[in-house]
Order: C-alpha cells, then sequence, then structure tokens
C-alpha cells in the first residue's frame, strides 16, 4: 500500500494493515491467512506519484483528491 508521506498516523496504519489482511483472508476462504499476511506500508516521496504523465508532490496529489471528491 502507498500513500503520500505523513498521510496515516499509527492508528490509521494499524487500522489499513488489519483490514487489508482480513481483505485477503476472506478473499482465498482461509480466515488462518489473517496470521500470515504481510502488509507493506510505503510513503511516496515528493515527486513520487506519477499519474497521467505528470510527478505530483504530496501537496499537489492531496490537492488534486481533494478537488475530486468537492472538498477544496
Amino acid at each position: 500500500m502507498t500513500t503520500n508521506a505523513d498521510a496515516l498516523n499509527r492508528e490509521q496504519q494499524l487500522g489499513l494493515v488489519k483490514e487489508i489482511s482480513e481483505l485477503v483472508a476472506k478473499a482465498s476462504g482461509d480466515p488462518t491467512l489473517v496470521e500470515r499476511t504481510w502488509v507493506t506500508l510505503a510513503e511516496a516521496v515528493p515527486g513520487g506519484w506519477g499519474i497521467g504523465g505528470h510527478a505530483y508532490t504530496n501537496d499537489e496529489i492531496v490537492r488534486h483528491v481533494r478537488e475530486l471528491l468537492g472538498k477544496q
């Protein structure tokens, strides 16, 4: 999972890893897979988001997503 830098606090990191692990286990039909699923959290450096031919900085990607969500 890749996010922009500093997008998630510790509580959000823990919740995201838990949810992804549960989704993987559910999709596989093996509930024990939760205990064996490894999730990597990575943060994109400024300019590290390449979308539509543009290398977005963290501020640009946040602004772009807020615009898409109507939350300027």
